[in-house]
């Protein structure tokens, strides 16, 4: 089922109620001059973490005349609402982060944006993977977005946790008692098990990151390659959905709320002890760890092994709006944030692994230890991770799928409202109602 604009539209219209827009997202604002004549001043929105704020200054000093000002939403789903309300009735910011889960909603109105092939997209399209810049990519061969990073996954754990349950806790042994390349999630299981057993804690956090994962590492998701929805009768879909459920019968979910976990505290007080990790969820680990009380003392690692294999979670695009009054500078802006070099440093500000071809190599070879996460080499563990990763394909209303209908019956059965059975039937009911 290939949606067209005005269905895709009005898709957005009807379900931005289910989602709740963050306080602020009204920043970033419409293009506007600078303060002197001459000067132009760039807005970009982003979300998350992005780690950008020294990459602005930094723009700044080398491009007298330019003047950076930046709007963050706090999660991916409210920027997909605040940057559809804004294609509605204007005010995109000159530059916009897009969310590889949205990505395919942007294609239906990708008239939209900017077409970088006008400002050298294909001088330097050899920067990135071949997948991630064909995925920037529309219909009509316009390039609307430069791929910042990708989401290859590790597995983070807690050493001290480990310890306590009688498990092996230096990384490599960790991986080896995943399984190392044959790791399952059978196998996941089955050690979350022991681990609830010995200490009578929860094995995750929640249970959607682990749906999400699962589900990113199948050949095709929510929808087919050629645009059809694949998930009724889908038995792979079937068979994850019960391991998922018998994760939470088991207790192995602490039933955290996504994105606060306690303020923070539930990273630092043993509330679970391992945790489903792409790249940029590592700089999202840092800020609740630390928000929390916890350091490098509090026992985080990351080890090079993930349950079922290679799997690909999120990474974002930077366009330009066609409502940019500066659609030339923006690109310029975005052209930069998106090279090798400050892919590096977005890396070392925000765990955000790169999308393009250099920056992977330098992180693989440097291998500099995360002292947050025990030491552990990360940019080399994501370089290894990544091996073997491909893109999925997003159907328009992947993220819809994703955040409106399975984590929000998975936050149902893990509060004891629905069950596995129930909440199927409910999953498929709101897919019906919401994309159907």
């Amino acid at each position: 089922m290939r949606l067209s604009r005005r269905k895709t539209a009005a898709l957005i219209a009807g379900t931005s109620a289910l989602i709740l827009v963050a306080t602020g997202c009204s920043g970033g604002g419409e293009s506007g001059g600078g303060d002197g004549e001459g000067d132009v001043n760039l807005t970009i929105t982003t979300f998350g973490t992005f780690g950008y704020d020294d990459l602005y200054a930094e723009y700044e000093a080398a491009n007298p005349g330019i003047t950076i000002t930046p709007n963050n939403i706090d999660t991916g789903g409210n920027a997909r609402t605040d940057a559809f309300q804004k294609i509605a009735s204007g005010g995109l910011s000159d530059v916009v982060a897009i969310e590889e889960g949205w990505l395919g909603a942007i294609q239906e109105v990708s008239s939209e944006f900017v077409d970088l092939n006008d400002y050298g997209a294909q001088d330097i399209k050899d920067n990135w993977v071949d997948w991630k810049f064909a995925q920037g990519t529309d219909a009509e061969g316009r390039v609307i977005g430069y791929g910042t990073d990708i989401g290859p996954q590790g597995l983070c754990y807690n050493r001290t946790l480990f310890e306590e349950a009688g498990f092996p806790s230096d990384r490599e042994s960790v991986a080896e008692l995943f399984g190392g390349e044959d790791a399952t999630w059978e196998k996941y299981i089955e050690l979350g098990k022991q681990y609830q057993a010995a200490t009578g804690k929860a094995w995750i956090d929640q249970a959607s990151f682990v749906w999400n994962s699962m589900i990113n590492q199948l050949d095709e998701g929510y929808y087919t390659a050629d645009g059809e929805l694949n998930i009724e009768g889908n038995a792979e879909m079937e068979e994850r959905w019960a391991q998922v459920n018998d994760m939470i019968a088991s207790d192995l979910s602490a039933g955290s709320v996504r994105w606060d976990w306690g303020g923070g505290k539930e990273f630092v007080d043993g509330t679970f002890a391992t945790f489903v990790c792409p790249g940029w969820m590592l700089g999202n680990i840092k800020t609740n760890l630390e928000t929390g009380g916890g350091d490098a003392s509090t026992g985080w690692d990351f080890a090079d092994v993930f349950p079922g294999g290679a799997s690909n979670w999120g990474g974002a695009f930077l366009s330009v709006a066609g409502s940019s009054e500066h659609p030339e500078e923006a690109a310029a802006l975005a052209t930069w944030l998106t090279a090798p070099e400050q892919q590096v440093k977005q890396f070392e500000a925000a765990g955000t692994f790169p999308s393009t071809i250099e920056a992977q190599e330098t992180l693989a070879s440097e291998a500099a230890p995360n002292e947050l996460f025990g030491g552990a080499p990360v940019g080399a563990i994501l370089a290894s991770r990544a091996q073997g990763v491909t893109a999925q394909y997003k159907g328009p209303d992947d993220s819809v799928i994703q955040e409106n209908v399975f984590q929000a019956v998975i936050d149902q059965i893990q509060s004891g409202d629905l069950n596995a059975e129930t909440g199927w039937a409910e999953a498929m009911k709101l897919t019906d109602e919401l994309v159907g």
